[in-house]
């Protein structure tokens, strides 16, 4: 067996997407995909996902499974787009579903899950596996972030979300609903657990410091160098700092609109009577 990872960044969000190939047979998967999302004027395009696409049809490509690592906060997902072009199944980490519960009764239209219980094709959990090709994919759970965070392991290369960030980066917050400085540390050690060679791939990378775009570490790497978890970080002062840095974070640019979207497994809104489609804003009125 062997495989190859070809990355896609996005740079309005920071975010980093991935094709792995199983070369011995010319299939495919997709590791969080996204859309591009203008809120000044409600423009959505598929830059990205495109650039994939076309990556696939150059090389002769079958893309079997479209991934999601959680739903995430800061992008729209690429997923039902992508499946549409594709025929390709969508899976996401179990976790979804608790996700969509919590989130539902901020918004007006509700999740379409006529055809599938969660609008995904397959819920994934601990010790799952999946095949393309000659290729499997081990799913660990990893939540922290979330509570519905996976990563995926094939062969040498894990993909873990944002469970961790590169070692100058540190880790993704833990204060969505679910989330938790605890988990999280549990969730790196497992990863921290894999053999020193195995290649990281980020989901974000904001280039601290203004350095070049850097989205792949290795376990050993992350291990010496991270700054908010390393070998010789001990848990309490982590979930302190975490905790406490946390607070003074802001709400994510697009959080309302990537929750609309990506609880639903990409899928846009319905049109409303007047055939707009449209993404809505939860309003908390301080006056």
């Amino acid at each position: 067996m062997s495989v190859s990872v070809k990355s896609f960044f996005h740079p309005d969000t920071g975010t980093a997407s991935y094709m792995v190939v199983d070369t011995s047979g010319k299939y495919a998967v997709i590791i969080d995909s996204m859309l591009d999302l203008d809120l000044a004027s409600g423009e959505i395009s598929a830059s990205v996902a495109d650039k994939q696409l076309n990556y696939a049809k150059e090389h002769q490509l079958k893309i079997v499974w479209i991934l999601e690592t959680h739903a995430h906060a800061d992008h729209l997902t690429s997923a039902a787009y992508l499946q549409q072009k594709t025929q390709a199944k969508i899976a996401v980490g179990q976790g979804i579903t608790e996700v969509q519960q919590h989130f539902k009764q901020w918004f007006t239209q509700p999740l379409s899950m006529a055809e599938k219980p969660s609008g995904f094709d397959r819920l994934l959990t601990e010790q799952d596996y999946l095949s393309f090709g000659e290729s499997q994919i081990k799913i660990f759970a990893t939540p922290g972030h979330t509570d519905d965070s996976i990563s995926y392991l094939i062969e040498d290369n894990v993909f873990v979300g944002d469970t961790l960030f590169m070692p100058d980066g540190g880790t993704a917050r833990c204060d969505f609903p679910g989330g938790s400085a605890e988990k999280l540390w549990s969730s790196i050690e497992k990863i921290y657990e894999l053999p020193a060679d195995t290649k990281i791939w980020v989901c974000h990378d904001y280039q601290p410091n203004g350095r070049e775009v850097s989205v792949q570490t290795t376990v050993a790497d992350s291990k010496a160098n991270n700054i908010h978890i390393n070998e010789r970080t001990r848990k309490q002062d982590y979930v302190l700092m975490r905790n406490t840095r946390d607070k003074s974070l802001a709400v994510p640019r697009l959080l309302y609109p990537a929750l609309q979207v990506n609880l639903n497994a990409g899928k846009l809104p319905q049109p409303a009577e007047n055939g707009v489609q449209y993404l809505t804003i939860p309003l908390k009125v301080n006056y």
